[in-house]
């Protein structure tokens, strides 16, 4: 880590518009020089990771970052995260690394997701992909069902009981039950790309083609648009919810944490 030398994969046809992802790199590097650390990879979360943006929609970018070797001889606890909230339009937040890696030692669903997003600012082409690749050696079905069965239930509680409903919610619905759907088929780790869920999970044709409708709306229309139920997607939703149970022991650290302090080491050392 001498030097804390720059090292971003060049990629081509970036999703992000110019304008936008240069703000998001000035951020970036600026984040590295008043905090003094590294950041290992950056992308996006949320909506813009998921495929389904509306015009309107922010940019979530969420990074995870290394200290200098120093840092990390000290005996009291030191603060973990990085939070930069900056507008209406960017929100930039990280988490260190030695918390990263206690996350994933949890199979912890919001950093795998990171590791899997479409959107890729920055990424150290060292560690990055070792950090990438230890993401299925991590993931826990039991962890992961737990989380996106929560998120469905809180999101369709609170969105979709009435006969008008926010389009984009049926979405924040749709996207975590499809995930169960997908770890219970075995299908391992879900995708973070909602179309990468759908191919996989979805083969009732008037679903399919209410989704189809859904992101049509949702990428032409603003954050707010609302309107009557859809009737396919809505049922498959109340179905699912009705069917699912959840597993007691999904608190339980999952895989190898040897593997994670060595992976520590060689980043703070090397």
């Amino acid at each position: 880590m001498a030097g804390f030398e720059k090292l971003e994969t060049v990629r081509s046809a970036h999703p992000v518009e110019p304008g936008m992802r240069a703000r998001v790199l000035a951020e970036l590097d600026d984040i590295e020089r008043k905090h003094d650390v590294k950041v290992l990879f950056a992308c996006e979360s949320g909506s813009r990771g998921w495929g389904f943006a509306s015009p309107d929609s922010d940019y979530d970018v969420r990074f995870v970052y290394v200290h200098r070797r120093e840092w990390y001889l000290k005996v009291e606890p030191q603060r973990d995260v990085i939070e930069r909230p900056l507008d209406d339009v960017l929100d930039v937040s990280g988490w260190e690394l030695r918390k990263a890696l206690q996350l994933l030692h949890r199979s912890n669903p919001t950093l795998l997701e990171w590791l899997d997003s479409p959107v890729v600012y920055r990424e150290d082409v060292r560690w990055a992909p070792r950090l990438r690749s230890m993401a299925e050696a991590f993931f826990s079905p039991m962890r992961g069902r737990h989380h996106y069965l929560s998120m469905a239930k809180k999101n369709f509680r609170g969105y979709l009981q009435g006969e008008t409903v926010r389009y984009k919610k049926y979405l924040y619905v749709l996207r975590p039950l499809l995930a169960v759907r997908w770890i219970d088929m075995g299908l391992g780790m879900p995708p973070m790309r909602f179309a990468d869920l759908v191919a996989g999970t979805v083969k009732e044709a008037a679903v399919v083609a209410e989704v189809d409708a859904l992101l049509e709306v949702q990428m032409r229309a603003g954050e707010g648009e609302y309107g009557a139920r859809r009737p396919a997607v809505h049922a498959l939703i109340v179905g699912m919810l009705g069917e699912a149970e959840v597993g007691r022991e999904y608190k339980r650290p999952w895989g190898e944490v040897g593997m994670l302090d060595g992976f520590l080491r060689e980043v703070v050392e090397g």
